[in-house]
């Protein structure tokens, strides 16, 4: 019996083993017949190329034609995915500092078109008038269909002190034009303020080297403006397009004493690369609201995921963006770089907002003044971006919201919700819940 047992048991594993043998002969193949399909292709943008360069009807630059290829195969990944030549490798790395020559503008494209993701505060393009959700059509008389984005961008830049003209289209308006003065562009990336003698506002802009020590600054600055009797802080983050995943890390660590701040994962279910917070509260554990909208995205949301699962945030505004993608910055050499979505980042529960966006504990819609009444201000988000990642969770996708915050904080509702709720007023949304009648029709 033991014998029988033993043979049978070696002839499963002979078994298993031609399985296997089979199993990789069969990978084997598929992996050559795919590279073989890849070379082939390869071999038609070869003479392609050449086609061009020999018979296009003027002797074409080959050099803009190999960075137009490549950017347009790292555009058809995702919308956040792209080339960068050496300027522009360079003047993004200058802006990630925080200070950078320009319009002030964070934009993407979208159907051929510049779309502004938000103006940075108090930049040219802020005071100019340009809201999140423009579309920049014309850039000095020309037509931005058929350029690329940072073919765009290069023509917003320029030297401080001239004009740029830009042709907008926005939701319910005819095209008009826009006259800004290029400037230095310092994004102050922290700026705060004492509200009602006891609450501590805290703004955030953007997420750049500045972010940790402006922060740090700034709750100092607001104990000592306080005498030691703030009561709590609201960290705006309204309109704030990202930038740096560890500044944001930073930031939310700043207001934590332990556990995860956020998860990034990549293509591979092993690559996963987790930020954990250190020991330390700045708020010395006082009760924080984090204003989030339809332009808070990437970092933004990073900070207001991690603080609301880690119950130590109450979220009130509208929905985010749903930027849950991480991009990695790839030098190559002399020859610029190249902007890569290699990772998905998740928030401490494990959440994906990947098109999907944070959704706040208390919902709060800012009303609109007459001059906007009517008129489209909202994101569509991430979701309505062509060729956006989908979200690995699945489910309706939906980000974005309205980007409209008032310059008068006395008009400012989203806050004054924040500064009521830490002096302990009890807050309530104030958008009508859908009409029992439409949900009927709905289902």
């Amino acid at each position: 019996m033991k014998f029988k047992s033993r043979f049978r048991s070696a002839g499963l594993v002979l078994a298993g083993a031609a399985s296997a043998i089979v199993m990789m002969q069969a990978f084997n193949a598929a992996t050559a017949a795919s590279n073989a399909e890849t070379y082939k292709l390869l071999n038609l943008f070869g003479d392609v190329y050449d086609r061009v360069r020999s018979d296009y009807v003027e002797p074409p630059d080959e050099k803009k034609m190999i960075e137009a290829a490549i950017n347009g195969m790292l555009t058809s990944l995702d919308p956040h995915s792209s080339y960068m030549d050496a300027d522009s490798y360079e003047d993004m790395s200058v802006k990630t500092k925080g200070e950078f020559g320009g319009l002030g503008i964070e934009v993407t494209m979208e159907n051929g078109v510049v779309k502004v993701m938000s103006p940075y505060d108090g930049t040219p393009a802020s005071k100019a008038g340009i809201l999140a959700n423009d579309l920049i059509v014309k850039i000095n008389g020309t037509e931005v269909q058929g350029l690329t984005l940072n073919e765009a961008v290069d023509k917003m830049r320029g030297a401080v002190g001239t004009p740029v003209n830009l042709t907008v289209v926005r939701e319910g308006r005819e095209p008009f034009d826009v006259k800004i003065v290029r400037d230095i562009i310092k994004v102050e990336s922290v700026k705060y303020s004492l509200e009602d003698n006891d609450v501590g506002l805290i703004r955030v802009s953007s997420f750049t080297e500045q972010t940790e020590s402006g922060l740090e600054k700034a709750i100092a600055a607001l104990d000592k403006q306080s005498d030691g009797k703030v009561k709590g802080y609201v960290l705006d983050l309204r309109n704030n397009p990202g930038g740096l995943l560890l500044q944001a890390v930073a930031v939310s660590d700043a207001f934590l004493e332990r556990g995860e701040v956020v998860s990034t994962r990549g293509r591979n279910p092993d690559e996963i690369e987790r930020h954990n917070a250190t020991k330390g509260d700045f708020g010395k554990g006082k009760p924080l609201v984090v204003l989030i909208n339809g332009g808070s995205a990437s970092a933004s949301e990073i900070v207001a995921g991690a603080l609301q699962d880690h119950k130590r945030a109450t979220v009130i505004g509208t929905r985010s963006f749903g930027k849950g993608s991480v991009q990695t910055i790839i030098p190559l050499g002399n020859e610029g770089a190249i902007r890569l979505t290699t990772q998905r980042y998740y928030t401490p529960a494990g959440r994906s907002i990947q098109a999907k966006g944070i959704d706040a504990d208390i919902v709060i819609e800012q009303p609109l003044p007459p001059e906007l009444q009517g008129k489209d201000v909202s994101s569509e988000g991430e979701s309505a971006l062509r060729g956006h990642l989908s979200n690995e969770g699945g489910g309706d996708e939906g980000g974005g919201s309205s980007v409209y915050v008032p310059d008068d904080k006395t008009k400012d509702v989203q806050l004054k919700a924040a500064i009521d709720f830490l002096h302990g007023v009890k807050v309530v949304t104030n958008v009508k819940p859908a009409d029992k009648k439409d949900e009927k029709a709905a289902n």
